[in-house]
């Protein structure tokens, strides 16, 4: 996958890969088209790139999204048949015809990733199959329209492109421009949203991901590009017949995604070439009964059991061992923790108010109506004993629960009925108790994706992008690490990128879900140092821990709940010396042990 490399060199290395890429196709194009070759030959290469197009589909939403698609047969034959009619029994041309297609192909998508994508999982992979055994049957029986098994023949190609090695030379133009735009799609904010819901989606929306959206993006472009090859397949092989869309098809795309490397299109082309060619390579052994199949069975197995990322997955981490990318070499700036005005915030509003609220599971009243404010540039502790509601009463504050009753404002602005990634951009950010980072990212990566949200007034470039981040790592002092994977740092540094994330977006209020667990004596003093030094810069806080000594080294105010009730709120010092909060902790009323 690829990585965020300096600021600096990121233009640099943009350049040189395009032109690279560029000088490569071109040669690619001018070697199908120039030099002579068999019928055969030609046939095998228009398939290699036209089913290049349909796994490229797959690239971005099961690579790059993490969703299942067991359908892009259907989307690949949705082209396919669009050509074919179009220019056959309508005679339309060949360019409006595969237009249409693909047109289809993307509504299609769309309207199923809208309807099934709150799935997930296995759900979400039994649904794209009734779906691909659903078109199959109508392409089968419809037959006025697809001339159901008999299918469609004497398909036209355009006009400029009518000799085999011709149009083979259109097909390869085509992978190589799609491959490049699905390669530099990583790195562009869609793409790095597709990464961040594939690697952690509760993590994605609370940093100010449209989950539900980047997932519908990439069902939709994962069947345009299934349409785009399904159309240049029809005119390069003019027939078209219901059997070449079957599920099969679809599980042929899936194995060609997973064996090449499921995260990158030169990954997608790795496997593609060697679904198709590696069988034709061993045609001379099919005088021996089953040597064929058992060495094709064979090879991808071992590469199954031996390259779980894939083949170029495995070659991308060698070069990552042997070519670590360089660090920053310019200082980091100073991170400006200044939250904007927003248009509906309430500048005397308290940064945080909320009214009545509760949280019901049935019949268990996890947080039963409760009530409190938060001052704007304050610390504010929300405590309790083991399951009082605290984490929940976080949940349904950041969106990740609906709330039973009551309201939350937050600068003033009703954020009640909107959902995570709304509220991030209305000012809230949040860490987990349990880290939640995109484990296959980068740290800056990472910390790029808090500060990309649509209500961070910030200028949206990519140099600021990493300015910004490479400033909030170093807040937390980790920015001479920031081009490293996070899954190489200690729990406690995780804990800081998770921070440095949220500080990033620039949030009014920074909700923290138990910041100290899990973290040793050393790590709970540089947590409460940090903790300190955020708050002097006046962002404002509310802190969820079981660490007494951190919550009153940091804390101004406490709100304390018991079994999901608020039983004390008010200055710290006062509210532990309260008898209804030493009992809460304690069990019972014993001769008030001070929590100070």
């Amino acid at each position: 996958m690829e990585k965020t490399v300096n600021a600096s060199n990121q233009p640099g290395r943009a350049v040189a890969g395009t032109l690279a890429f560029a000088l490569f196709s071109a040669l690619a194009i001018a070697l199908v088209v120039l030099v002579p070759m068999q019928g055969y030959t030609v046939h095998i290469l228009v398939q290699t790139a036209t089913f290049g197009i349909a796994v490229f589909g797959l690239t971005i939403v099961l690579g790059l999204c993490g969703q299942i698609n067991l359908a892009q047969a259907a989307f690949f034959g949705f082209g396919a048949y669009a050509v074919g009619i179009g220019t056959t029994d309508l005679h339309m041309n060949f360019w409006l015809a595969l237009s249409m297609g693909s047109g289809f192909a993307l509504v299609m998508g769309a309207l199923l990733g809208m309807t099934t994508l709150k799935l997930g999982g296995h759900y979400l992979a039994m649904v794209t199959i009734s779906f691909q055994q659903i078109i199959t049957l109508v392409m089968v029986n419809w037959i006025p329209v697809t001339h159901g098994p008999d299918g469609v023949g004497k398909i036209q190609r355009p006009e400029l492109f009518q000799s085999s090695q011709g149009f083979l030379g259109l097909c390869v133009f085509a992978l190589a421009l799609i491959g490049y735009l699905v390669w530099r799609l990583p790195q562009t904010p869609l793409g790095r949203a597709m990464r961040a819901v594939r690697d952690n989606e509760l993590a994605a929306g609370v940093a100010g991901v449209n989950v539900y959206k980047v997932k519908v993006a990439a069902f939709a472009l994962s069947a345009v590009l299934g349409g785009i090859g399904g159309g240049l397949f029809a005119g390069g092989f003019a027939y078209v017949s219901p059997d070449q869309f079957s599920f099969g098809e679809s599980i042929v795309f899936i194995t060609m995604t997973l064996l090449g490397g499921v995260a990158s299109p030169v990954g997608a082309l790795i496997g593609t070439g060697l679904l198709i060619v590696l069988p034709e390579s061993l045609r001379f052994m099919k005088s021996i009964p089953g040597l064929y199949l058992a060495i094709y069975g064979l090879s991808i197995v071992l590469i199954i059991r031996y390259m779980p990322d894939g083949i170029w997955g495995f070659v991308q981490d060698q070069l990552r061992r042997w070519l670590p990318l360089p660090p920053f070499t310019d200082a980091a700036p100073d991170l400006m923790l200044s939250p904007p005005q927003r248009k509906s915030a309430v500048e005397s509003a308290p940064a945080l108010e909320v009214q009545g609220l509760a949280k019901h599971f049935g019949g268990v009243k996890a947080v039963d109506d409760i009530s409190f404010s938060v001052r704007r540039g304050s610390v504010h502790a929300l405590i309790g004993p083991n399951g009082s509601g605290k984490t929940t009463t976080l949940n349904v504050l950041s969106g990740l629960y609906v709330g039973t009753a009551g309201k939350i404002l937050l600068a003033g602005q009703d954020v009640t009925a909107l959902p995570p990634h709304a509220r991030t951009a209305a000012g809230l950010g949040r860490t987990f108790q349990n880290i939640r980072l995109f484990r296959s990212m980068t740290a800056l990566e990472n910390v790029i994706i808090g500060a990309e949200h649509p209500g961070n007034e910030i200028d949206k470039g990519h140099a600021a992008l990493v300015t910004r981040a490479r400033a909030a790592l170093a807040f937390v002092g980790l920015e001479a690490r920031a081009q490293e994977l996070v899954t190489g740092f200690s729990y406690g540094h995780q804990r800081l990128i998770e921070i440095a994330r949220a500080l990033a977006g620039n949030p009014t209020l920074l909700l923290l879900d138990e910041p100290a667990a899990g973290l040793n004596s050393s790590e709970k003093i540089g947590l409460q140092d940090l903790l300190k030094r955020i708050a002097a810069k006046g962002l404002t806080i509310l802190i969820i821990d079981h660490d007494m000594t951190l919550v009153t080294e940091v804390a101004e105010h406490i709100t304390v709940l018991n079994f999901g009730k608020r039983i004390a709120d008010g200055v710290a010092a006062e509210v532990l010396r309260q008898p209804d909060v030493i009992a809460a902790y304690l069990g019972s009323e014993p001769d008030a042990p001070d929590f100070t």
